[in-house]
């Protein structure tokens, strides 16, 4: 696909993280993009320094959701591109002992729905109502109509204790892909998945300033190189499923070969 002015996108997470990497690389590629965060200070800045356009939108609400492609429309037009990297989850083991109360108590239906929401739903939402925008394009040469990028993890395949909802609704994530690559085939629209592994994003940059060892431990584990992923890494694999129209139906490890123990 075309990397240019002509061509718009949409990242959700953009104000930090990999979607902020993303945004970035897209527009230093000349493309027009829209950030989707309910972080609106951060998310403002980053859009600002982009010459993009920030879009609060809360991917839990179908509502905010259409209403933010709605502004990004306005704005930039249809999007021929989509990178869904925003989530909310949260964690906990299937069963935890309690030693106050000496029994087991059991992660809830309703937090592992709460996660289902953040992580699962929220990606169909993304990406099936992206589709539709995109379906109204007129096709490029090669009959591409658009390509949507979802963020899985490596726990995907890797998840360990503590990760029963994310990593299984990550896993859903990946399931998501081949059959809506093949549902979408006929209108030329990709669709393909990144697997992540342990990245210096926010969350773990606190952890190397609160537990420096910590850090270090996890950066020593990968197996080359043995640091933590950079950010740009990610925005750059990115960039490349949206200029590689070969890339469609995959769920794509970024891990630096590390395959996560159970704790």
């Amino acid at each position: 696909m075309q990397c240019d002015q002509t061509t718009a996108a949409v990242v959700t997470g953009g104000a930090s993280g990999l979607g902020r990497a993303s945004a970035e690389a897209l527009a230093a590629a000349g493309i027009k993009v829209a950030i989707f965060d309910i972080n609106q200070t951060l998310g403002e800045e980053v859009a600002a320094q982009l010459g993009g356009l920030f879009c609060k939108v809360d991917i839990t609400s179908e509502d905010s959701v259409v209403a933010g492609f709605e502004k990004a429309r306005a704005a930039h037009g249809q999007e021929r591109i989509l990178v869904h990297c925003a989530q909310i989850s949260k964690g906990g083991k299937t069963l935890s002992f309690n030693r106050e109360t000496g029994s087991y108590k059991r992660f809830s239906t309703e937090d592992y729905a709460f996660s289902a929401q953040g992580i699962l739903i929220a990606s169909y939402r993304l990406a099936s109502l992206s589709a539709l925008g995109m379906a109204g394009l007129d096709p490029l040469a090669d009959g591409e109509r658009g390509v949507i990028t979802l963020t899985a993890s490596a726990a995907a395949q890797d998840a360990q204790v503590g990760q029963v909802a994310y990593g299984s609704l990550k896993a859903g994530v990946n399931g998501l892909v081949l059959p809506m690559a093949r549902d979408l085939m006929d209108i030329g629209i990709r669709i393909n998945s990144i697997m992540p592994g342990i990245f210096a994003t926010p969350p773990m940059l606190a952890v190397k300033d609160r537990a420096p060892a910590i850090f270090e431990g996890l950066a020593a584990s990968v197996p080359f190189p043995k640091r933590l992923g950079k950010p740009e890494e990610f925005g750059s694999l990115v960039t490349e499923l949206v200029r590689n129209s070969y890339f469609n139906g995959q769920n794509l490890r970024l891990d630096g070969a590390i395959r996560m123990p159970p704790k």
